[in-house]
């Protein structure tokens, strides 16, 4: 996919604020630690970067519960297999 950079900075710091919500709703997470988090999992890529935003094919639900709960988390967690009310009232 081809991103102007407004539209990636966007995209971007939107999945960062979604991945931190949950890590701190769901993984017990300060706000501090779970921004740090959402840093770590979502750095910024340069536009010349190969696959720019790949981690982007899933989103930041999936990410999160994978780092909380592991692989196996829809199976052992199958009520977190889709997110939360509180996840999607985000892009409200």
């Amino acid at each position: 996919m081809t991103w102007d950079e407004a539209e990636y900075v966007d995209y971007l710091q939107s999945e960062r604020r979604a991945y931190a919500w949950v890590m701190e709703h769901h993984g017990g997470l300060t706000p501090q630690e779970a921004s740090q988090a959402a840093l770590e999992h979502y750095p910024y890529e340069p536009a010349e970067t190969s696959f720019r935003g790949l981690v982007f094919h899933d989103e930041a639900w999936h990410w999160a519960m994978l780092s909380i709960h592991g692989a196996q988390y829809t199976v052992d967690r199958p009520e977190l297999a889709h997110p939360s009310p509180g996840y999607l009232a985000l892009d409200d």
